[in-house]
């Protein structure tokens, strides 16, 4: 468990599982020759991407940013598609640092597609339950609403069995939601309702990009997914909020990426310090 500690808040990785995903469709429009020398490529043309929420704990309260892939949520022909090769350990892994589902106070959801949202629920007799009770389920209003009600593009990663069941938890805001140190701001971009979240401790910031920034090869602000319902807007998010960590010497954290789970970069994209993954 990686962990980045600053006076105030303290950031622990956790294993939520993992998916392997086509590589073109990760880079866009990116030639393979450019993005294969920035991060690794299987030979069936797919690169690894952790789903591992990140636990916060700040002003006596716990966080999860994000919810990994759950359990039993996939068939065996999505867990081959998605080159799902592991199901999530979270709560083994929250176990270990004695904490129980029910000690999660917030989780924070950039945004609700099924690698980021399959671990908020579970099968109980028949029906769908919240794995974490006593959250209070935190992700912008636009993508509550297209959650629950997907267009012909998006209905394929938003699913009625990741929202069922944690319907009277959420809460949702416009444009800005905090608590203490920590800030969710809406970005759109990756999806319509994408968020990312800022956190300032003193004189030190976390910049998480969530999945406009998905891995630290994606640092280059043309650089953006296929997957991405509004790319132009996603430039404009990471290019802005680049600038901003990086005019604050700022950690950029990460939920996907399968090498770091924090980077600094200088003013030129140079990377200068790392939190490395654990394998």
């Amino acid at each position: 468990m990686e962990k980045l500690e600053l006076r105030n808040v303290k950031l622990q990785w956790l294993n939520g599982g993992v998916t392997h995903l086509d590589g073109g469709a990760m880079f866009g429009v990116v030639p393979k020759p450019l993005w294969s020398r920035k991060y690794a490529v299987n030979d069936n043309n797919q690169i690894e991407l952790r789903t591992d929420p990140i636990l916060i704990q700040a002003e006596g309260k716990n966080f999860l940013v994000e919810s990994g892939m759950g359990n039993g949520k996939l068939n065996e022909k999505q867990k081959r598609n998605f080159g799902v090769l592991e199901e999530s350990s979270l709560l083994p892994e929250l176990e270990k640092l004695d904490l129980k589902p029910e000690d999660i106070d917030f989780i924070l959801m950039t945004h609700m597609h099924f690698d980021h949202a399959c671990g908020l629920t579970k099968d109980s007799e028949g029906e769908l339950v919240s794995v974490f009770p006593n959250a209070k389920i935190i992700t912008s209003q636009i993508e509550w609403d297209e959650m629950r009600n997907p267009n012909i593009r998006s209905k394929s990663t938003y699913w009625k069995e990741n929202w069922q069941g944690i319907e009277q938890q959420v809460e949702t805001f416009e444009k800005e939601w905090s608590f203490g140190p920590i800030r969710m701001i809406h970005t759109g971009g990756h999806s319509d309702g994408h968020s990312i979240l800022v956190i300032e401790d003193e004189d030190i910031t976390i910049v998480h990009m969530a999945d406009i920034m998905p891995t630290h090869a994606h640092q280059n602000p043309l650089w953006v997914m296929a997957y991405d319902d509004y790319p132009m807007t996603s430039i404009f998010a990471k290019e802005k909020w680049l600038e901003f960590g990086i005019s604050k010497d700022a950690w950029f954290t990460f939920y996907h990426d399968a090498v770091y789970r924090a980077v600094k970069f200088d003013e030129g994209g140079k990377i200068t310090q790392t939190i490395e993954r654990k394998k």
